[in-house]
């Protein structure tokens, strides 16, 4: 597996946020997370690729909002918050290594963060972040591939994967405050637990999932359906409107 991230930018505290209020943002200690966030990454078998920050971009640790990798190909997305759209640039070169690019064009906005695949079926939010036009383009890209793209109501959050994540190939974690249980009838479906608000985002690497480590009582929950999990520190991030599939864009290589 390859694990591509970046470094917290010196700006972080610059943001953009839609759902968390802004409360002051311990660099040092958002940095020295990310490093841990890193060697769990490798501990599960993660081939780690670590970008230089990018000062002038302060969610650009947040890597995955700027690519969709599938087995096939790789999609550039087209951030729907304008002050990122520069973030992808530099990603390009180190992608281009494993796969071949497409693009997510204009008026098409397409969060990475929006984007969950399970198989052959991939699920989009339709949030602010991801329009219509967005969705739509990553279908005509992916189609030729056999992937099936399904867009989703989201509301309450930023992104999808705020809302729902996988846990197996049939099982998933979700918020049912944030999103509907229709579009994943089909799955096994582990509902966070109450108290913890943000805890369905979690990053599934094989049989383990890599969740943050403020949720014990849905660590029960996951570990209950049979993932073991590994916690991470990542609340400086989370400040930002992070968490950790956020943080990675994680593929076979």
């Amino acid at each position: 597996m390859i694990a591509i991230t970046r470094d917290v930018s010196p700006s972080l505290a610059a943001c953009e946020l839609s759902f968390v209020d802004r409360t002051p943002i311990d660099l040092a200690r958002a940095v020295e997370q990310h490093r841990v966030y890193r060697a769990a990454l490798a501990e599960l078998g993660c081939e780690v690729h670590d970008l230089p920050a990018q000062a002038d971009h302060p969610d650009a640790v947040f890597v995955e909002d700027v690519a969709i990798v599938v087995d096939e190909v790789a999609v550039m997305t087209r951030p729907g918050a304008a002050s990122r759209r520069g973030e992808g640039a530099t990603v390009v070169p180190l992608l281009a290594r494993w796969r071949a690019l497409h693009a997510i064009e204009a008026p098409g906005t397409l969060d990475g963060g929006d984007v969950l695949r399970i198989g052959r079926r991939v699920y989009v939010g339709e949030s602010a972040r991801s329009n219509a036009d967005g969705i739509a383009q990553l279908r005509a890209i992916l189609a030729p591939h056999g992937y099936t793209v399904q867009g989703v109501p989201i509301h309450g959050c930023l992104h999808l994967k705020s809302a729902v994540t996988a846990l197996a190939d049939d099982t998933v974690l979700l918020q049912p405050a944030w999103i509907g249980r229709d579009a994943f009838a089909g799955y096994r479906i582990v509902e966070v637990d109450p108290a913890e608000e943000h805890a369905a985002n979690v990053l599934r690497i094989g049989d383990r999932a890599i969740s943050p480590a403020c949720f014990p009582r849905t660590h029960e929950r996951i570990r209950t359906a049979g993932v073991d999990v590994l916690a991470v520190d990542v609340s400086e991030l989370q400040k930002a409107e992070g968490a950790v599939t956020c943080c990675s864009l994680v593929f076979r290589g």
